[in-house]
C-alpha cells in the first residue's frame, strides 16, 4: 500500500521553486513563460517565493503537457504531484 501524499504548502512551494529553476533552464521555455504569464525577470527575482508566482509557473507547465512531463521526470516526481502543488498554492 502506497503512503498517503501529505504535501503541505511549504512542500508545494519548494517543488514549485524547483520547477521554476527547471523552466528557466532553457531560454526558449523561459521566454515562453514570461510571454504567457505576463511576468518579467524582475518579478521572478523579487517574487520567486510568492505563491501566486509559483502557481503561475506550475500553471504554465500544466498548460503544456510535454513540459509538465519533462519537468516531473527531471525532478523525479509524478506529474500529478506538480498539479497538486499548484492546487495547494492557488487555494
Amino acid at each position: 500500500m502506497a503512503a498517503k501524499d501529505t504535501m503541505n504548502a511549504d512542500g508545494a512551494a519548494a517543488l514549485a521553486l524547483n520547477a521554476l529553476v527547471w523552466t528557466l533552464g532553457e531560454p526558449s521555455r523561459a521566454d515562453r513563460l514570461l510571454a504567457l504569464t505576463g511576468l518579467d525577470p524582475t518579478d521572478l527575482r523579487t517574487r520567486a517565493n510568492d505563491p501566486a508566482v509559483l502557481g503561475a509557473v506550475l500553471g504554465f507547465l500544466e498548460s503544456h503537457e510535454p513540459d509538465l512531463i519533462a519537468c516531473a521526470a527531471d525532478l523525479d516526481v509524478a506529474p500529478d504531484r506538480l498539479v497538486r502543488a499548484n492546487a495547494l498554492l492557488s487555494a
